[in-house]
């Protein structure tokens, strides 16, 4: 193994291309030559780093470049080998080249055969549609009456009696966040919040001139007496809130806090409007908080995490007909209509069990990478949940989030400082994490590597770490 090191360091010399590159061509050539054989483990990465003098980051890309052309692969734990053959289709890279993007918050993408035909039959499916100009025509908004009830149907593991006359099925969940902003309050209004939320809503109320209020959150979630304090102060329009799988901090609201928030919403009459993009995920969860106050809740979720971003498809449950009509014209003037394509195939694959299929590889795949996780930050402190797709990782001293945050970028990772999450208060010392952009369960693991070594390892860190 020393010999092809020293090949490796002659040909990192010669090459005029990125150290990265030059590696992925070495082990290209020993391939070609011989040197290398299928299913032969290579040298470990930091063995690599060591041999050829160069930081753990650049060997972990030489190999990540490597794997990328089809000519290894990772088995956790185990290290990397040689492909036995060579792929026969390109790889498909889920981010610019060089960058590592664990900054998106999207569902891993299981590779099961069965699945991906199932996606091929429906998109095969869509093209046989007799009804083609149909699809192409404007469609009042939210959905027919079919469309509505597989929506209800789908929903019905987490909220039962759910009426399909009071469900409109919307151009994602962002965009039925957008529609009940505008419904619930007007320019220079206030909405409620968590102190640390997800960041979508800022861009939302600063385009409609809504201020934010962010409550108090601790390990169980927002705090149920600075809601009540603030309602008897100065009464929000609404409460926003993501309960379950938090996004960015991963704390799921227990049920006794979620009884606590929807007695002072009642109380005060506060409309409350629950995102639950992550809801469908864990096996075991408190139930929503719209079955604690069915007559102010605004119940959002979607398949954007369960199918795929590129799916904004989102359903909109309401408390009542009156609210029904009234967000029907709010989101048909903002937003005219979710796509009638996207719609057909949500329809579908609700009905088929294409999502629940979906839905129990996504999450035992997130458990598989959550579990990396806890394997290769042990002994970090972070925040995460067995089925979530990120983590909230507490910064280290000496680091500062803005540092590590620097840091991991200049490794060629993409992460989000918790800045860009916080409402209220100072910032606190954390970043999030996201395991879903990776490509499979090697490459997840070798990106945790890079944060590890980013955090623990390269130059730069206090004297006194390793």
């Amino acid at each position: 193994m020393s010999n092809d090191l020293s090949r490796w360091a002659n040909r990192i010399r010669r090459s005029e291309r990125p150290t990265y590159h030059a590696i992925a061509d070495a082990i290209d050539e020993d391939i070609q030559t011989g040197h290398l054989r299928s299913e032969q483990k290579l040298p470990a990465l930091r063995t690599v780093a060591r041999a050829l003098g160069i930081n753990f980051t650049t060997a972990a890309r030489g190999y990540a470049e490597a794997a990328e052309r089809g000519l290894i692969r990772g088995r956790p734990g185990s290290g990397s080998y040689v492909r036995g053959e060579v792929a026969s289709t390109p790889v498909k890279r889920s981010s610019p080249i060089g960058v590592i993007d664990m900054s998106m918050n999207m569902p891993p993408e299981p590779h099961d055969p069965d699945l991906i035909n199932r996606l091929r039959s429906g998109f095969a499916s869509l093209a046989r549609e007799e009804d083609l100009y149909g699809l192409l025509r404007y469609q009042e908004f939210g959905g027919t009456m079919a469309d509505r009830e597989a929506a209800a149907s789908w929903l019905s593991n987490r909220l039962t009696g759910v009426d399909p006359a009071n469900v409109l099925i919307c151009p994602g969940a962002h965009g039925a966040l957008l529609g009940l902003f505008a419904a619930l309050a007007r320019s220079g209004d206030s909405i409620a919040c968590e102190a640390v939320t997800y960041p979508g809503i800022k861009g939302i109320a600063a385009h409609l001139g809504v201020r934010l209020v962010g409550l108090p959150t601790d390990t169980e979630g927002m705090d149920p007496e600075a809601f009540a304090a603030l309602c008897a102060s100065d009464p929000p329009k609404a409460l926003y809130i993501n309960p379950t799988l938090n996004n960015p901090t991963t704390v799921t609201m227990p049920m006794e806090r979620r009884r606590a928030i929807a007695e002072v919403a009642q109380r005060y009459g506060i409309p409350i409007i629950e995102d639950d993009p992550y809801g469908c995920l864990p096996e075991e969860r408190p139930a929503p908080i719209a079955t604690m106050a069915p007559q102010l809740t605004f119940y959002v979720a979607g398949l954007a995490k369960v199918l795929g971003p590129g799916m904004r498809i989102g359903f909109l449950v309401l408390p009542n007909v009156r609210y029904t009509a009234r967000l029907n014209s709010t989101l048909s003037g903002l937003v005219v209509m979710a796509n009638p394509a996207m719609i057909w195939l949500a329809t579908r694959w609700i009905e088929d069990g294409t999502v629940r299929a979906m839905t129990r590889a996504i999450r035992e795949e997130s458990r598989a990478r959550q579990m990396l996780a806890g394997e290769v930050l042990k002994g970090m402190d972070y925040r995460a949940q067995p089925e979530g797709f990120h983590l909230w990782l507490q910064v280290p001293a000496p680091w500062t989030r803005v540092e590590l945050g620097n840091r991991l970028r200049s490794c060629g990772v993409a992460a989000v400082v918790s800045d860009t999450f916080t409402m209220r208060g100072p910032a606190p010392e954390a970043l999030r994490i996201c395991l879903g952009g990776a490509s499979s369960r090697t490459e997840c693991h070798r990106h945790l590597e890079i944060v590890h070594d980013a955090i623990e390892y390269l130059p730069g860190v206090a004297a006194g770490t390793k």
